[in-house]
């Protein structure tokens, strides 16, 4: 692998990785444990820009009854998981968990002496329950599971002779030469540089910037979607875009795009209610679990609750708040939010179950490109992910997928032409992209959110395709990670709201306002 730092030469290896959270981790660690070279190269620059770092609740398990494990994810996903894919997340997370975080990683799950496992291999872990899920499965570490295992694997990965990460270093464009992926330009000089790899795989978490509320990083701009669906790569399911009911409110909604704290569903899990703003318990009226309801039933019932009567609260009063989760106490605390009194609560954009179409290796329709994470489309997730999936779905698929591709041939720099990227007139206006990303998120929320209308659909299908017009015609002019990210929120924002338009029937978190749903509200 080249290790030098000249902007005039290529970076090159076995294996490139494009993105650092777990799934990413998962894919470099598993290719390097086959015998490649891998870059792993992504553009946060702390732990805290992937999503990974910002998981709260948990990894799921199959613990005694495997088969209920399949029937709640099947259950969440409205009927619509791929069986297959299901058997093959629940068959393989057991044992991954325990490789790659228990004994490589020395992760620390939470414990507790009076709670057997009924495997006994681990008789003392505190395994949690959330929405969803028929009975406790959720290893966590307090509610800040994604912190606690994505900074150790990342100490892990650099310390790797045959890992060499690079950080703040985005991917603009996908190398490509008759239908197969030869790795990726990055933004590592002003007009990128090209890093050849015989084999590519995307792990570059999800689309929140979209959307004017997310829980989401800033930096989640759906680039590796947008980059494989550019090169040819079939994406799907870009419909089934999955909101969390118990986000953090916001005292005033200034549609900035920020990030919006997220209020685990573990506190659900644990004997949160929610509350209107009469103070009535409310779920149990649209739902048999009650707060343990699908995400999507949760999050539409929230919305609905507030559209009509104001606030709506999370009242922990019946939960050991402090002491079982004193993290997010302490960042209700922080904004001012007494936990004691009720934590105000509103949906907020979390996942995108579609993605970039893969298989059970995380192999693409392009030959030699692989997507793992949330910017893949495994099946696993339907159209609603199942809590505390998410972490799982992304070790099980970048570990299959990292030593897949380590056993493809090597880099090949002759048969790459890089593309030609600029930096030249005409001038970007000030303000362009943060401009073009507030209409970009007003479009979505107010048309393509959690309730949606087809006329509205097609309008705001519309309104993007004109946005991006205008975004090319800048992105053809200059190379600037701004403008790139706009140019791929734009194209995913498209797609979302193209296959929304398309799919006429309401499932999971695709839910048409004039179409009667399997389940509602």
């Amino acid at each position: 692998m080249s290790r030098t730092d000249s902007p005039s030469e290529f970076y090159t290896a076995d294996v490139l990785v494009v993105g650092s959270g777990i799934a990413g981790c998962g894919a470099a660690l598993a290719a390097a444990r086959a015998g490649a070279d891998v870059l792993l190269a992504t553009k946060a620059t702390t732990p805290d820009d992937a999503a990974t770092d910002w998981a709260q609740g948990g990894i799921a398990v199959a613990r005694s009854d495997p088969e209920q494990f399949r029937r709640d994810i099947v259950a969440a996903s409205d009927d619509t998981a791929d069986p297959e894919a299901v058997d093959l997340l629940v068959s393989q997370s057991r044992a991954v968990v325990t490789d790659v975080l228990v004994e490589t990683l020395g992760i620390e799950f939470d414990r507790r002496g009076d709670d057997p496992d009924p495997d006994g291999d681990r008789p003392d872990y505190e395994y949690a329950r959330e929405a969803g899920h028929a009975e406790s499965r959720i290893l966590h570490v307090d509610a800040r599971t994604g912190h606690r295992i994505l900074r150790p694997f990342l100490a892990y990965l650099r310390d790797h002779d045959r890992i060499r990460l690079l950080e703040d270093a985005a991917a603009l464009e996908l190398l490509t030469h008759e239908g197969r992926v030869h790795g990726a330009v990055l933004d590592t000089t002003p007009t990128g540089t090209p890093a050849v790899a015989g084999a590519t795989v995307l792990a570059t978490g999800g689309i929140g910037a979209c959307y004017p509320r997310t829980t989401n990083p800033a930096a989640a701009t759906g680039d590796g979607i947008a980059m494989a669906a550019l090169a040819g790569a079939e994406v799907a399911d870009m419909e089934f875009v999955q909101f969390h009911p118990t986000a953090l409110a916001p005292e005033s909604d200034d549609g900035s795009g920020r990030a919006t704290p997220l209020i685990s569903e573990a506190v659900r899990g644990a004997g949160g209610v929610l509350r209107n703003a009469a103070g009535e318990r409310f779920m149990p009226e649209y739902h048999a679990d009650a707060e343990l309801a699908p995400r999507d039933v949760v999050a539409r019932a929230v919305k609905r609750e507030r559209a009509t009567g104001g606030a709506v609260r999370l009242d922990v009063s019946g939960v050991a708040f402090d002491e079982r989760f004193p993290g997010l106490a302490r960042r209700c605390r922080e904004r001012g939010v007494d936990p004691a009194a009720g934590i105000p609560v509103a949906p907020a954009e979390h996942f995108l179950c579609g993605g970039i179409a893969v298989d059970d290796r995380g192999r693409s329709s392009l030959e030699n490109l692989f997507a793992v994470g949330e910017c893949a489309r495994t099946g696993v997730h339907g159209a609603n992910r199942l809590a505390s999936t998410s972490l799982l779905e992304g070790l099980v698929w970048g570990v299959r997928a990292g030593a897949t591709a380590a056993e493809t041939d090597g880099p090949s720099p002759d048969a790459v032409e890089p593309p030609t990227l600029r930096d030249r007139d005409p001038h970007l206006p000030d303000g362009f992209a943060a401009g073009k990303f507030e209409r970009l998120r007003r479009v979505m929320g107010e048309h393509v959110g959690l309730v949606r209308d087809p006329e509205e659909l097609s309008r705001a299908g519309s309104v993007l395709r004109r946005l991006k017009g205008e975004v090319d015609a800048y992105v053809r002019t200059r190379t600037t990670r701004e403008l790139y990210e706009l140019r791929n929120a734009s194209v995913v924002a498209l797609l979302v709201a193209r296959a929304a338009a398309n799919n006429r029937q309401s499932a999971g978190c695709h839910y048409l306002a004039e179409q009667p749903a399997t389940r509602r509200p």
